[in-house]
């Protein structure tokens, strides 16, 4: 069964909401892209990021480990939902999609490992 492996929260200033989650919840935070993204690798659960949204709104999402995104996407368009982003690969990183739901909610695609 597909699992949720990743989480994001990106918005328009990466150090402040770097700072506000990491002080609200006591995470320690690894800058990972010079300040633009953090990852934040809790003990015993799902790990995740926190950085900037690159000029777009921000958002919120959680990323489901499948097998295949490619495939995914094709599933989930013929259930009503639309890709949001092809395929890519992260570089040094894995290869990730996003979709929207019916009712327009994003949601990430990881490809399993």
């Amino acid at each position: 069964m597909p699992k949720v492996t990743h989480f994001e929260v990106l918005g328009q200033d990466a150090a402040a909401l770097q700072r506000f989650y990491g002080g609200a919840f006591d995470w320690e935070l690894q800058d990972v892209m010079d300040g633009s993204y953090y990852m934040i690798q809790p003990e015993g659960g799902i790990a995740g990021g926190v950085g900037s949204a690159q000029g777009g709104p921000g958002h919120v999402t959680f990323y489901i480990e499948v097998d295949d995104p490619a495939e995914t996407l094709q599933k989930i368009g013929q259930l009503g939902g639309r890709t949001v982003q092809e395929p890519m690969d992260v570089p040094g990183g894995p290869t990730i999609a996003l979709f929207a739901d019916p009712e327009g909610h994003v949601v990430g695609l990881v490809k399993a490992s």
